[in-house]
């Protein structure tokens, strides 16, 4: 790794972009503007789109007809680092240790958003261009779940419409081995609530007349899954 890409990489871990803690806003957006600014000097288009939350940094390149657009998904918020003492340097202060980096979001989620924003820029220094149009969307709320990121997609479904989101969140399988992961499970949340008798009923008397709030739900949970 080239040293001004691995200084990159230091500055923008230095940033405790920490979203779950609203003391730490200000450098959440410290952290947005830097990013934007990152992405900037490299050739795209970027600006730092306010929501309710924590800003989206979205960047692009100029879209041309006849090429496959690609959106690129990440995240630069981190998790709180705490417990502190489980550290064996500053959370926030980035170490280098037998071939890693050490630092909280070292891998969730800076170092593979950076990879693919060097990856960018490698490609327009070689070739004044990318093969494919590209949109960068980067959050600043995945650590929170997103709350804000769907009205930025709503607000801008045209803009960002695609042929491929590659998701810049995952993991490599091996050192120096470029890995692409699919088909990953998705998360469906719901709660449901069963009300019943006001009362307790006699189960010898009303047992089968009276359906039970408890069996009725476990009877509804498992039509929920089956062997697929």
């Amino acid at each position: 790794m080239r040293d001004d890409y691995l200084e990159d990489y230091y500055s923008f871990l230095r940033f405790p972009s920490v979203s779950t803690d609203e003391k730490f806003a200000g450098k959440v957006k410290e952290c947005a503007d830097w990013l934007s600014k990152k992405l900037t000097t490299i050739g795209l288009e970027s600006k730092v789109v306010p929501t309710k939350g924590h800003p989206v940094v979205w960047a692009r390149n100029k879209h041309k007809s006849g090429r496959p657009t690609v959106l690129i998904y990440g995240h630069y918020d981190v998790q709180p680092p705490d417990p502190l003492e489980l550290w064996d340097s500053p959370p926030f202060e980035p170490v280098l240790k037998n071939g890693y980096v050490f630092a909280r979001g070292a891998t969730d989620n800076k170092g593979q958003i950076l990879s693919h924003i060097i990856g960018i820029q490698e490609i327009l220094q070689k070739d004044g261009d990318l093969p494919v149009n590209v949109d960068l969307v980067i959050e600043g709320e995945e650590e929170v779940g997103s709350q804000h990121l769907g009205k930025f997609l709503t607000d801008n479904r045209d803009a960002l419409q695609c042929d491929v989101v590659l998701v810049s969140d995952t993991g490599m399988i091996a050192p120096r081995s470029a890995t692409i992961s699919y088909a990953f499970r998705g998360v469906a949340a719901l709660e449901i609530k069963v009300t019943g008798p006001t009362m307790d009923s006699h189960s010898g008397l009303f047992g089968g007349a009276v359906a039970n709030p408890a069996a009725a739900r476990a009877s509804w949970l498992a039509t929920f899954h089956d062997r697929k």
